[in-house]
């Protein structure tokens, strides 16, 4: 499902160059749930950036389905992540205008893959617990329920694989738990590659394997059973 060879990152700040990745090497199988874990700005999350094709590495390769994003430009990796990922960011990012219902009808309409978008996205807020709150604009809802929101947005264009980037750093302890279970059910459900990066050990030691980011660099942790 992915693989990175070689992958580094830098920022140039001034005079200085600021070294982010350092020959970060991955390979994640189709299904698996994998856990990236490190400190508070480690590069967790501009990792997990790179291999969404959100981020331009500074060398090194990242083939997702097989395909080279960092030979791609911006429209290409976008095509790429339209056809086969999903991503649920820490604060959310719905857009404030848009009901639940909308928000989620969004980019299957801009994929123009799903013929009844609507009914899709009313399936997706059910399964999520949010089928009374289909019009609430996100300011109507809690951070619990517009995370449910945004794993609807998520799982509903059935991406082949699913990045998560601190799902539950915003939310309470008890709603954090209700979201990982939430998360971790309708993963399973469908099968998807899950990726997720996490400071939280708990929620890390529920996906198959770990990875720890030390000084840029990936360190391997040995597998453990998922606690489903």
């Amino acid at each position: 499902m992915l693989k990175v060879e070689h992958l580094s990152k830098s920022l140039t700040l001034g005079e200085q160059t600021l070294h982010i990745l350092n020959d970060v090497n991955l390979s994640v199988k189709a299904g698996e749930t994998l856990a990236i874990v490190g400190k508070s700005g480690s590069g967790k999350s501009t990792l997990l950036s790179l291999l969404a094709g959100l981020d331009q590495a500074s060398s090194g390769h990242i083939y997702l389905q097989g395909q080279d994003l960092t030979q791609m430009n911006e429209d290409q990796r976008a095509l790429v992540r339209k056809q086969h990922v999903g991503f649920v960011f820490q604060n959310f990012q719905l857009l404030p205008h848009l009901s639940a219902l909308d928000n989620v009808m969004l980019p299957l309409e801009l994929s123009a893959d799903d013929k009844a978008p609507r009914q899709t996205a009313i399936k997706w807020l059910t399964k999520v617990g949010l089928a009374e709150r289909l019009d609430h604009q996100p300011n109507q809802l809690s951070g619990g329920e517009q995370q449910r929101v945004a794993i609807a947005r998520a799982f509903a264009c059935s991406p082949d694989i699913l990045f998560a980037d601190e799902p539950t750093g915003n939310l309470d302890e008890h709603t954090g738990e209700m979201i990982e279970d939430l998360l971790f059910d309708l993963n399973a459900q469908l099968n998807t590659t899950l990726i997720l990066v996490t400071h939280d050990e708990t929620l890390a030691q529920r996906c198959q394997r770990q990875v720890h980011l030390v000084d840029g660099q990936l360190v391997e942790h040995a597998s453990v059973l998922a606690a489903q």
